[in-house]
């Protein structure tokens, strides 16, 4: 009897065990497309401003083509748990949303820089990603804002 008891309690481990491995939380992720209107519009905006201040024009036009950069290679996917920044397919930051206090989306109408802080740290951002989609997101995962 005291066999048949061990034998049925494996049975049971065995049965608990296969279920715990069965089971796979899986995440879902949601990516940013790229927007390239503000580097754009800052490379449309140098080019008159060249005849008129080159020096400005030209801060104008290289910091656009850095924002063209990086519109290309960074992006921003937003997990169940945190919105993670990947430049290429490498993870190069990771912001949980347990530690966000609040986030902000400055100039609504024609958004330009995205703000968000944390308990230790303030992000700023410019918003070189699909704007809709982000407030979205951020309405999502972090109800919370500013």
């Amino acid at each position: 009897m005291v066999s048949k008891y061990k034998a049925n309690r494996a049975k049971e481990v065995f049965i608990s065990v296969t279920i715990a491995e069965s089971s796979t939380v899986t995440e879902k992720t949601i990516e940013l497309s790229p927007s390239y209107r503000i580097p754009l519009v800052l490379v449309v905006v140098s080019i008159p401003l060249l005849l008129v201040q080159p020096w400005v024009a030209f801060a104008i036009a290289v910091f656009g083509l850095f924002l063209s950069f990086q519109t290309v290679s960074i992006r921003l996917k937003f997990t169940d748990s945190a919105l993670d920044v990947y430049r290429s397919e490498k993870l190069i930051r990771h912001f949980p949303y347990s530690e966000w206090m609040n986030w902000r989306i400055f100039f609504p109408k024609v958004p330009i820089l995205f703000y968000f802080r944390e308990v230790n740290s303030i992000h700023f951002l410019p918003i070189i990603f699909d704007a809709k989609m982000l407030k979205t997101c951020l309405e999502k995962y972090c109800p919370y804002q500013e």
